[in-house]
This record gives C-alpha cells, structure tokens and sequence, in this order.
C-alpha cells in the first residue's frame, strides 16, 4: 500500500516562499558582494563601499583624494568611497589582510612579503620609482658609514622598503643583521627615537625623513637600487567582485600621475597640507624623490628588484621559505588593469 505524507500548509507556504526569495535573489544579485553592492545589467558594479587607502609616501592618493575624483566618478554607481590613511606599508599590508581595504599602496618589497606569506593581494598598479628609503644619522653623530653600525640601535618598521632598505645594506657592508639591535618602530616613531637618542640611526621614509634633514639629521647612506617601487594592491576579493571598480581605480591614479607632472607645485603644497610639512620639504620630495614618470604597468622591472630581495625574507625570518617567495613573485603581479587604463576616462 502506498502510504501517502501530507506536510502542513505553514510548511509548504514557508518552503514556496524560501524558493521564491531564493530565485529572486539569483536574478537580482546573484553577484551580490559582502557590502550590498550587486552587479548590474551592464556589468557595472551598483552601490557598497570602495575602501581604498591614502598615504603620504604616496602623492598620487594624495592628489585624487583632494580633488574627489574617484567620488566623481563612482557617483552615477552609487559607491561611496572611504579613505582609510596607511602609516606604512605595514599598516597596508594589515587593512588588507584583514579585508578593511580594498585597495591599497605599499612598497614592492612589502607587497611581496605580504604575498609569500600569504596575504591574497595582487598589483595592479606602480605609481611610482622612489629613492624614499636612506640611512639616517642625528645632527651630531659620529656614525659615517653603514659598518659603523654594528653593535648600535637601528629604529626600522618590520614588513616596509626602509627594513629591507636597511638589510640589504649591512649585507653589502658586511655586517651581519644579528649584532645590530632593530627596534621595530613606526616610521615617525623611529624619527623621534632617532632625536631623543633612543636609538643610533633609523632606516628612514619620506616624507618624515625629509622632515628630519630639515631638523639636522643626516642621511648617511643612500642607495637608490635598494628602493623597490610603488605597488599599488588589491584583494582578490575585489578584482574578482568588482573588477570595474578596480579599473576606475587605476584609471585615477593614472589620471593623476598625468596631473601631478604638469603640476609638481601644487602637489608639493598638497602633500604639505596633509603631512603638516614645510612646503620647502614636501618640494624636495616631489621633485627630487619622487619619479612619478615610470611605466605604470607591472612586470619585468620590478621583478628584477623583487627577485633580488625576496631572498632576503628567508634568510632574515620574515618568510619560512625561497618557495613561497617564488610562489608570490609568479602570482603577484597582474598587469591587465594598468595596461588598459584610461587616464581621460576621469573627468576633472
């Protein structure tokens, strides 16, 4: 006999109205990202937040988020955009990780030991070849060279361009990383150790360190091929959910790097305002630390950089081992959003 089961009429109302909600969303927003934004007919993103990064080692965020053109450009797609400052590279790297930014700038160097240890970032931009990072001495000194730093205190932040800046030169120098004391600090932290005598030198950034010359302090080694360049970094969360969002992104920067040539005064004075600089400090930077005129597209050239720092991350700790390093340096880089990028697509 065939015993037939009848559900209560609650229960398939409930289960017809699941389906249908279901279905519903699979129309509307099957696209849907954790944010509320959806995917629209166009393909073009609609609504969420664009979480993107600004930093002073970075003039080119500094130039798009004054004159809001990423606000501008956003507005017909109702995405807000919130601008979250980066300290360091560090800072960056961890808003990344942790998903609190969607995009973000940090050295190459940092953006490599980020990937090798597994940070799910890719490089979708250089914004710049900076000679950002030197070795920095108080007024009064008697350090003169990179060997006189063994056996002293070095305030350097672990996981940026300034602490591989430092370990590569005393590797150069011969001087091995393990009789000299590195004191983690933040970048301004260190510039402050440096002047009340907590420590002997500090690998230094601009534009702090430009700040501290101004103060007396000295730059006692300098080495521009110890500098990687600018990476600017994206989740792979956001490339894959909102790849156009992505390309607006370096569409701007782009439209910046243009804006900031023609105009090195006005950016000088924009970096000033946000870095609290003396103008004469924030010039020095732009226009003698700062090339902004460099392939924007991702490759090659910075490979030969990374390939020559990645071995450093091993033999210092930062990572466990050369093949996670050769992992990240294959899967890093992702050129296509730099080489399509519309510079004119952003309106003034």
């Amino acid at each position: 006999m065939t015993t037939t089961r009848f559900r209560p009429a609650t229960a398939v109302a409930a289960l017809a109205a699941a389906t249908a909600l279901v279905l519903s969303g699979c129309a509307a927003g099957e696209n849907a990202s954790s944010d509320g934004a959806t995917t629209g007919e166009g393909g073009e993103t609609m609504g969420g937040t664009l979480n993107i990064d600004f930093a002073t080692y970075n003039p080119l965020s500094l130039v798009i988020k004054e004159n809001g053109w990423l606000e501008d450009a956003l507005a017909d797609q109702d995405i807000d955009v919130n601008w979250v400052q980066s300290a360091g590279s560090n800072k960056a790297n961890e808003n990344l990780r942790a998903g609190a930014i969607d995009v973000g700038s940090t050295a190459g160097s940092a953006a490599l030991l980020a990937r090798s240890n597994g940070s799910p970032i890719k490089t979708i931009d250089i914004y710049s070849q900076p000679e950002w990072s030197a070795l920095v001495v108080g007024p009064d000194s008697d350090i003169t060279s990179v060997a006189d730093l063994e056996g002293k205190k070095v305030a350097a932040t672990k996981g940026t361009d300034p602490y591989f800046f430092l370990l590569q030169s005393l590797e150069e120098a011969g001087v091995d990383p393990a009789d000299v004391t590195i004191e983690n600090l933040q970048h301004a932290d260190g510039s402050t150790a440096l002047f009340n005598g907590s420590v002997d030198a500090w690998a230094g950034l601009d534009p702090i360190m430009a700040g501290a010359e101004e103060d007396g302090a000295q730059l006692v080694y300098r080495n521009v091929d110890f500098n990687s360049y600018g990476f600017l970094n994206a989740t792979e969360d956001f490339l894959t959910e909102k790849p156009d969002v992505a390309q607006t992104v370096v569409d701007a920067y782009e439209k910046a790097r243009e804006w900031a040539q023609e105009n090195p005064e006005e950016t000088a004075q924009i970096l000033a305002d946000v870095a609290g600089l003396d103008l004469a400090v924030a010039t020095t930077v732009i226009e003698e630390r700062s090339n902004l005129d460099v392939d924007n597209v991702p490759g090659q050239a910075q490979l030969d950089v990374l390939e020559i720092i990645g071995p450093i991350f091993v033999e210092s700790g930062d990572v466990s081992s050369q093949d996670q390093v050769d992992e990240a340096l294959d899967t890093l880089l992702e050129p296509s959003y730099a080489e399509d990028a519309d510079p004119s697509s952003i309106a003034d």
